[in-house]
């Protein structure tokens, strides 16, 4: 097997699509898997698109209490045995916001406050279930910096984003898109979940060989080019499953354990 005949050291784990399905729990097999590998002395990282405060109760779920996890798209790092934050790459949103707003003049926007909750726009789906919720407006939501700003097309469709998302062009900003709807995240220039685990990694000192991957959304790409050995879901988009070196079974089949258990048991 590709890289990873002794096994993998470093895993990082995706949340939503991967670890479970959104809104689910996690399954008893992926839970045992997960703590299979932490009991053989891997690192697991939990490596997702939520925030802090959203991220917490998988953590929890999978029996994690100590290690790192990585949230927001990277921009987040967290302390699993402190839960708080160790590292914050922040940005300023002001410029995209000004950006969107001209290409989006109805988007709804909302912006990270870490471990404290939201600052949105407008009320849109998504998980903003824990924490202050509180509804501002733009020039309120511009004012400080943030790991991660979101936008909401309420009346697009996803092609029709993608398409006026060609001129969207702000310099120290990068952005990436769902999978389901018209929606786009916005961080610092620069900042993924490949680059968040690259750092993480030499922090450890884990050869690149020994890193393992599993995701199935497009904010997994970095991640998935970045590890020693890539795994995307068998939901995942078609140009996602591609950039792997392996696809798993589905979110509901448990494919993180089918993994897992390769190399940690049963």
């Amino acid at each position: 097997m590709k890289a990873l005949g002794g096994g993998p050291r470093l895993i990082a784990l995706d949340v939503d699509g991967t670890l479970l399905e959104t809104g689910s729990p996690v399954s008893a097999r992926v839970a045992a898997a997960v703590a299979a590998a932490v009991a053989a002395g891997a690192h697991v990282v939990v490596t997702t698109g939520r925030t802090l405060l959203t991220t917490r109760p998988v953590l929890a779920e999978l029996g994690l209490v100590e290690g790192h996890a990585l949230c927001s798209n990277g921009a987040v790092h967290i302390d699993v045995a402190k839960g708080v934050p160790v590292a914050v790459q922040a940005f300023d949103p002001a410029p995209a916001v000004t950006a969107l707003r001209a290409l989006f003049p109805e988007m709804i926007f909302a912006v990270e406050k870490v471990g404290i909750g939201t600052w949105a726009t407008g009320d849109s789906p998504g998980e903003f279930s824990i924490g202050e919720y509180l509804l501002v407006d733009h020039g309120a939501l511009s004012s400080e910096p943030t790991p991660r700003l979101n936008g909401y097309w309420p009346d697009g469709s996803l092609d029709e984003m993608l398409t006026l998302l060609q001129t969207f062009v702000v310099p120290d900003a990068s952005w990436v898109h769902g999978e389901f709807g018209p929606w786009l995240t916005v961080s610092r220039r620069g900042v993924s979940k490949g680059w968040a685990l690259e750092r993480l990694r030499l922090t450890l000192g884990i050869p690149r060989a020994a890193t393992l991957a599993i995701g199935d959304g497009y904010n997994d790409r970095e991640m998935l080019r970045w590890a020693g050995y890539s795994v995307a879901m068998a939901n995942a988009p078609h140009d996602v499953r591609a950039l792997a070196d392996e696809v798993t079974g589905d979110v509901d089949d448990d494919g993180v354990a089918t993994v897992l258990e390769r190399w940690f048991g049963r």
